[in-house]
């Protein structure tokens, strides 16, 4: 029953009392009618909340710490949110659910033989046996090179394989001329997750470092080796990865885009590097003519050609072996998987047990073949009104980054000029839900007896089909992730906003949900991605996605201002335990959030002037907003997990997301009625405002 037919018949009740009683004094005052409770917005979940909380001292456990209480990471994961993570489990039931179609020949779209194939290789186990011998095989003829010509032809091999020894290669636009595609070398080759953990000595990264010590010997030892040997292999490919690590670009350092852009093509590879044959690789991987060439690090690339130089034949072959078993653990016996987890829950992640094999696999497939799988979760998954409603929300957002822009005192004329006109283009060429064209998978051979050879057939077919890309136009219509990653994307150099169908789904887009509600969720997505093209490194790009600088000096000046006043602010926050959060790292995340969502609320604002509220409810719109964002990222994480994100990961903890931007949005003051010194809240100096 409605609110409107509860209060109705109140009324009738009391008016037939009233007539059995007696006459009421002038000056007896009328006992008050209890109204009806408020209904709970549709979006939010008041069982999330802890409403003990005051919202003005802490707003993440206001909003989440009902769920924090009662939710339990699953022991499979390393943290479990009730955003990214709970879709990402939906998505997998629904890709779950088309891979079995596939393995059972029920599934039309095209090459859903492939996945097929794939899928059930992947999934049937007692083969996963033979894994070994035909990682031997794949080994034998490139292992040991006894010279640096038959390094580099055993390094091309590895990269088409989809390892990944000394360096990646890959296609990409080049950063001054946005039209040219290039190749872009880089830095790689380690198996810690930074090279940080190679280079620090604090109690818990040498832990780590030990942890993978011990995890390289054992695997060694499962490959065949006897124990001293494979101790001795174990210290030498820990001295080799600690050389390399010690010549690379830091995480910070790899946010600035100037340092990574160094045009030296061929030639120049030749000069930094001489002692690495550079003409036999680029022939072994089948890019004989490729001269075009972008290196992130010269540094490093003259660090790789010393190696190269000095170290013996024999710790090169082992160093291959290693990289190649590490890369192969899908596709290798379950003594080798177990191994793997022992290791990383120990040391990376504090998960309790290994993920399902299902789970794995549903994972890979969305990996190498993930525009199969895409084609199919959108026709059961998706709906166009989804696509419709988002396209609008962007279009409202983008309204309000306009209007923004245009009344922005510390930005001059010129510069905002040019900023409405990145602007324009960069809302223009949003993509939403699924891909135009999708990928052609014809060249990419699977079979049935073994899944490491289909693993290795996807990897290679992506190292193909990108270094096929460079010399040629830029495809517009490539999307950089798959259609069900709960996930989304500015892409500088492309200038889009990129929303794929597997993050549309609730909490974050929720059809079922208010505007306001929505608006805090998804509109902040939006809102968050667009300001990406304005943030510390986005800033950098122009319309036409060249790194230019288009800013005049004195906007640019108080650009930098504001941002620093960002990083200092999450500088001081504490990631866990003695970690701080790294303001500099996370700094194009924080200016996304904080921007964003000031922009998504004053759409929101516009959206509901045009569509205002039909029913009351028991939070504001604005209460709504701030809610229906918070909720989205309710999340645990396991203390293993929480120290590599601190050390490798460009957002701040869900925690700092919610509660720092937040403390600097006077519109999130007004809606909870904030008093000017309360906890949530920033002041003064200490007030960041970019957007």
């Amino acid at each position: 029953m409605n609110q409107r037919a509860l209060t109705f018949a109140a009324a009738v009740v009391i008016s037939s009392c009233a007539s059995q009683e007696p006459a009421r004094k002038a000056d007896q005052p009328v006992a008050p009618v209890a109204a009806a409770p408020k209904p709970m917005p549709p979006g939010l979940d008041e069982s999330v909340m802890d409403l003990k909380v005051d919202p003005c001292t802490d707003f993440y456990q206001y909003a989440c710490g009902g769920w924090l209480a009662r939710t339990e990471i699953p022991p499979e994961r390393a943290l479990y949110s009730r955003g990214f993570i709970s879709i990402a489990e939906r998505n997998e039931q629904v890709m779950k659910g088309i891979c079995e179609d596939a393995a059972a020949g029920k599934l039309t779209v095209p090459f859903a033989d492939k996945l097929r194939d794939y899928f059930t290789s992947c999934m049937d186990e007692s083969k996963l046996e033979s894994g070994l011998t035909e990682l031997r095989a794949f080994l034998k003829p490139l292992a040991t090179p006894k010279n640096q010509l038959a390094l580099a032809r055993a390094v091309a091999a590895f990269h088409q394989a989809g390892f990944n020894p000394l360096f990646d290669l890959d296609s990409m636009q080049d950063l001054k001329d946005s039209t040219l595609m290039v190749a872009g070398l880089d830095q790689s080759g380690l198996g810690l997750p930074d090279r940080d953990y190679y280079t620090k000595d604090d109690e818990k990264t040498v832990a780590v470092r030990n942890a993978y010590a011990a995890h390289v010997e054992t695997m060694f030892v499962l490959f065949g080796e006897k124990p001293a040997a494979a101790r001795a292999a174990a210290e030498s490919v820990m001295k080799l990865e600690t050389r390399l690590a010690k010549a690379q670009l830091t995480r910070v350092e790899r946010r600035d885009p100037e340092k990574l852009y160094h045009r030296l093509e061929r030639a120049g590879l030749k000069q930094a590097a001489p002692a690495f044959p550079w003409d036999a690789y680029f022939e072994a991987i089948g890019q004989k003519g490729l001269t075009a060439v972008n290196v992130s690090s010269p540094v490093y690339l003259a660090e790789l050609g010393a190696a190269v130089k000095d170290e013996k034949p024999a710790t090169w072959a082992t160093y291959l072996t290693w990289v190649a078993l590490r890369g192969a653990v899908p596709g290798l016996p379950r003594a080798f998987q177990d191994e793997e987890f022992a290791y990383a829950s120990k040391a990376l992640s504090g998960a309790k047990e290994d993920r399902p094999r299902w789970k794995k696999c549903v994972a890979w497939a969305d990996q190498d073949l993930g525009e199969v799988l895409g084609r199919e979760f959108v026709n059961r998954n998706f709906s166009e009104e989804s696509k419709k409603t988002t396209n609008g929300m962007v279009q409202a957002v983008s309204a309000a980054v306009k209007a923004d822009l245009q009344t922005l005192p510390w930005m001059d004329e010129p510069t905002r000029a040019q900023a409405l006109v990145k602007l324009k283009r960069m809302t223009g060429n949003n993509k939403i839900g699924y891909p135009d064209q999708w990928r052609d998978y014809s060249a990419m051979k699977v079979g049935t007896s073994s899944f490491l050879a289909n693993r290795i057939a996807g990897r290679r077919h992506a190292f193909d089909r990108r270094l096929n890309q460079v010399g040629k136009p830029v495809d517009r219509t490539e999307w950089l992730m798959t259609t069900p990653t709960v996930n989304a994307y500015n892409e500088g150099q492309k200038n889009e906003i990129v929303f794929p169908a597997g993050i549309l789904q609730p909490p974050f887009f929720n059809p079922n949900a208010t505007d306001p509600v929505n608006f805090g969720s998804m509109g902040l997505v939006v809102g968050h991605e667009i300001t990406h093209g304005f943030d510390d490194e986005g800033c950098q790009f122009d319309v036409d996605g060249n790194m230019r600088n288009w800013w005049s000096e004195q906007a640019k000046k108080s650009f930098i201002e504001r941002t620093d006043c960002v990083k200092k602010q999450f500088d001081g926050y504490v990631a866990i335990d003695d970690v701080h959060v790294n303001g500099a790292l996370t700094l194009g995340e924080n200016v996304a959030d904080l921007g964003g969502m000031k922009l998504a609320y004053a759409a929101m604002q516009t959206w509901l002037k045009n569509k205002p509220p039909t029913t009351e409810y028991r939070f504001s719109p604005g209460q709504q907003f701030f809610l229906g964002f918070a909720q989205s990222w309710c999340t645990k994480v396991r203390p293993e997990q929480a120290r590599v994100r601190a050390a490798t990961d460009a957002h701040a903890p869900p925690l700092r997301r919610v509660n720092g931007p937040l403390g600097n949005i006077e519109a999130f003051r007004q809606a909870f009625s904030c008093p000017d010194k309360a906890p949530m809240l920033r002041s003064g100096a200490e007030r960041c405002e970019v957007w």
